[in-house]
């Protein structure tokens, strides 16, 4: 006999959290149920799970709504990283993913140093465009220019 049961995780082979799905009462009771996976979908557990994807919804809004001011302030402040470089404007190290983040949090912007998309670090003088990963729906462009440090500071 098959009953209806609501997912309280994301399971690969019944759905997504929240989700309203029928199994053999056996499988519910021996497993789901007391592995935390699902609860009995009552009208009480309905409503709770109704409020709670709301709720997660409105987080995930918010989330990409801070995501594209983030991107629009990313995209309207280039990035100028003064380095010490020698000859032929190879740098003395490198600029990494790190140094951008700290950079950009001077100007007020934070950010994982994992959503910046750098192929390698940047050992060169020049004007560089790295992607940034905001979200999983949001990219956008920084305009780097690495110029050289004057001796005097």
């Amino acid at each position: 006999m098959n009953i209806p049961v609501i997912l309280t995780q994301d399971d690969p082979k019944l759905g997504k959290r929240g989700q309203v799905v029928k199994v053999s009462s056996g499988f519910a009771g021996n497993f789901l149920f007391p592995h935390g996976k699902a609860l009995p979908a009552t009208p009480g557990n309905l409503k709770k799970a109704q409020a709670d994807k709301e709720r997660a919804d409105k987080a995930i809004a918010q989330e990409k709504a801070l995501a594209q001011f983030a991107a629009q302030k990313i995209e309207q402040t280039p990035l100028v990283l003064k380095v010490l470089a020698g000859e032929e404007d190879k740098l003395y190290g490198a600029v990494t993913s790190l140094e951008i983040v700290k950079e950009l949090a001077g100007l007020g912007i934070t950010l994982d140093r994992k959503s910046i998309q750098l192929e390698e670090p940047l050992r060169r003088l020049g004007n560089y465009s790295v992607k940034v990963k905001l979200h999983p729906e949001i990219h956008t462009t920084l305009k780097i220019q690495v110029v050289k440090k004057k001796d005097n500071g």
